[in-house]
Formats: structure tokens, C-alpha cells, sequence
């Protein structure tokens, strides 16, 4: 591995972690929990210019996850979000990096693979936490594990798209007549 591939990877995971935490500690709710609106997701518009935005934004989410479990008060049910989450965004990456010449598609790859894992986790989570409720209303889904998945998997998938191509395709442009990421760099 050459150093400027290490010094990307470095800068993407250290620049993810903290602007997860900061939206996770400012939005509360809306970046973690059962809406998943993450600021910080702009970032996947990384892998349209660098493949170690693959290991960058892996290791940034495990490393957000995982100083999020004190904050969120999760204990070990944190872990799931360690492990499944950290899997998704490194499957997100990875299909960016398969399409990065449609980046239109390869933005996809993020609104879709989060919104099908996140959910699947997210639910027992809220359960060990002791809540589970749509979020703004009193309707609880506490106990109904399909309509939690589905619920998750909606607002999982908006919140994304619109991180993703509200704020990220139009970061995307901007950074591509930069010399932000002048060209690619390889292990």
C-alpha cells in the first residue's frame, strides 16, 4: 500500500467517525434509531474518486458505532450495529466503486443496502432499549417485528436518498471540477 492510499483511508475514517458522531450527538434521534438520517452518509460520494474510501468509511463507521454504544447507553447490543452496520457501508462502498463511471447508480448502492440491513438489526436494539415507537407519534410497533423492518427499511431508504442525492450527487459535482481528488490512488 502506498502512503497517500493510507493517508486517504486515514483522513475518510477519521472525517466519517467524527461527522457521525456530531450528527448522531446534535440530531439525536434522526441520525440514530428508527429514522436513519445521517448527515455524515454524504461522504459515500468518496468512492466515485478513491478506492480507500472502501477501507476509509468501514473503519470510520466501526469506529463511530462503536463510541456510539456508551453514548446511545446500547451495551453489547451495540455490536450489532458494529458489525451489520459497519458491513453495510463497506458493501455500499464496494458497489460505488463497481459502478463509480454511473454515478447515478453507484449511489444507489448506499440508499439500497442500508435499507435492507439496517432494519433487520436496528429493531432488537430498540427493544433491549426499551422503546420502539414512530418516531413524532404515539404508535408503537414494539413487538411487531415485520412492520418494524418495514417501518425501518422506508425511512432508511428516504433518509438516505436524500443525504445521498439531495446533498451528495450535487457534492459530487463540485468536488469532480476540483482538484480535490485529482486522480486515483491504488493500494
Amino acid at each position: 500500500m502506498n502512503s497517500k492510499f493510507l493517508a486517504q483511508t486515514g483522513i475518510i475514517a477519521a472525517a466519517y467517525a467524527a461527522f457521525t458522531l456530531v450528527c448522531i450527538l446534535f440530531l439525536g434521534g434522526l441520525a440514530w434509531g428508527p429514522i436513519q438520517f445521517r448527515l455524515s452518509e454524504v461522504m459515500v460520494v468518496t468512492a466515485l474518486f478513491t478506492p480507500a474510501a472502501v477501507p476509509g468509511m468501514t473503519l470510520g463507521c466501526v469506529l463511530a458505532n462503536l463510541i456510539n454504544i456508551p453514548l446511545s447507553g446500547t451495551g453489547a447490543l451495540g455490536m450489532l450495529d458494529v458489525i451489520f452496520g459497519s458491513l453495510a457501508t463497506c458493501l455500499a462502498m464496494l458497489f460505488i466503486r463497481k459502478f463509480k463511471d454511473k454515478p447515478l447508480l453507484a449511489l444507489m448502492g448506499p440508499v439500497f443496502i442500508n435499507a435492507l440491513i439496517v432494519p433487520a438489526y436496528l429493531p432488537l436494539i430498540l427493544q433491549g432499549l426499551g422503546f420502539y415507537t414512530i418516531p413524532f407519534t404515539d404508535i408503537a410497533l414494539d413487538g411487531i417485528y415485520p412492520l418494524m423492518y418495514l417501518f425501518g427499511f422506508v425511512t432508511t431508504a428516504i433518509g438516505q436518498a436524500v443525504v445521498v442525492y439531495v446533498l451528495g450527487y450535487p457534492l459530487y459535482k463540485a468536488l469532480s471540477k476540483s482538484d480535490v481528488f485529482n486522480h486515483e490512488v491504488h493500494a
